[in-house]
């Protein structure tokens, strides 16, 4: 069986290696499904698309038929079709539901906001004053998350999906040492990168992007 996932063709260098469609092509390469590409522009977005994704975000994941939107909703739907992303106890389910949504609620906003101080309100005023107390708060979060995680080599026991939503978030935490000054939650997040699924997901994302990468104009 095949699925496809819906990906940009190209981003700019920045964002290359985080966008969202990374999570489901890990999710797959973690039980061998095999994927397509579908491959659409980033700006402007296909008109159509915008009736399949209300945002024109990806990824959006065609599986026979049936679509889904959003990485977390696309990465509970892989992970029904195989125990390796979800344990099938009901703790052991509960728990990894609890924590995808704990990655994608209580942590990804704040690298949402880190993005926005560090990346695209780089210089302004307000953001240098912001960025400081947002630094703290995320380091108090990530805090939390450690001593949650304590000794456990992954977030509920094996790795599930609800790793592979964490550690990508994690990873947007950028050139802060946010990740790096902990070092249980810095070994864990390098024990989930360090997974092969990991490794040829990454590879397949940025093949497209190479692929497509837009030609220079000629010097004048």
């Amino acid at each position: 069986m095949t699925v496809t996932i819906t990906a940009f063709k190209w981003v700019p260098d920045f964002a290359q290696g985080y966008v969202r469609d990374l999570r489901p092509r890990w999710a797959c390469h973690e039980i061998g499904l095999d994927y397509e590409e579908r491959l659409i522009d980033s700006d402007p977005k296909p008109e159509s698309y915008f009736s399949e994704q209300p945002w024109g975000q990806v990824p959006v994941l065609d599986d026979t038929g049936v679509h889904l939107f959003e990485s977390g909703a696309i990465l509970m739907h892989l992970a029904e079709k195989d125990e390796r992303l979800m344990p099938r106890d009901p703790q052991g389910r509960a728990s990894t539901i609890s924590w995808l949504f704990a990655a994608f609620n209580s942590i990804e906003p704040w690298m949402f906001e880190l993005a926005t101080v560090d990346i695209f309100a780089k210089g302004e005023e307000w953001a240098e004053l912001r960025r400081p107390s947002l630094l703290e708060t995320i380091g108090a979060r990530f805090d939390r998350l450690t001593d949650a995680l304590g000794e456990k080599g992954y977030l509920v026991g094996d790795f599930t999906v609800a790793d592979i939503a964490m550690a990508t978030v994690l990873r947007e935490a950028g050139d802060t040492d946010l990740v790096a000054t902990r070092p249980a939650l810095a070994a864990y997040v390098d024990r989930c990168l360090a997974r092969p699924s990991f490794e040829k997901a990454l590879a397949d994302q940025l093949a497209a992007f190479e692929k497509h990468t837009p030609q220079q104009e000629p010097a004048a």
